[in-house]
């Protein structure tokens, strides 16, 4: 399985999520969310940081579904999806990964017909990489 590259900004994204927690960069000088991490706020040019956990509800915002060929550790788990999740408490940050049927599923494990742009998702970890779920409703 692939990893994150990781950098000092991100950082504490990958730690909480090898903790299970979902959370995002927010400024703590105006409180803007943002994602990516970085050292300044795009919105008040604040360098004073937090992370805030967010709840893991959102929707799916786009994907695709990757088919052959594909880097070589990818290439024998497809096909399979990849999804841009927009979250519910900043539905200007949308982040990368994929649904599966359930937690600790399989990537492919969600047959492609299932896929729906505005579908309800939850965030779920896999060793401590976040994955997504349909919401049950």
């Amino acid at each position: 399985m692939l990893r994150p590259v990781i950098d000092a900004d991100g950082a504490p994204f990958w730690e909480y999520a090898g903790r299970g927690e979902l959370r995002v960069q927010a400024c703590a000088g105006c409180g803007e969310l943002r994602f990516p991490p970085r050292p300044c706020c795009p919105h008040c040019q604040s360098f004073a940081s937090e992370w805030r956990r967010v709840s893991g509800s959102g929707r799916v915002w786009s994907y695709v579904v990757a088919h052959p060929p594909l880097l070589a550790d990818y290439a024998e788990l497809a096909p399979y999806n990849v999804v841009v999740v927009e979250l519910d408490e900043a539905p200007r940050i949308r982040l990368v990964g994929n649904l599966v049927a359930g937690p600790g599923e399989p990537l492919g494990s969600l047959p492609a017909e299932r896929l729906r742009i505005g579908a309800r998702v939850r965030v779920v970890f896999d060793d401590g990489l976040p994955r997504w779920v349909p919401e049950r409703t």
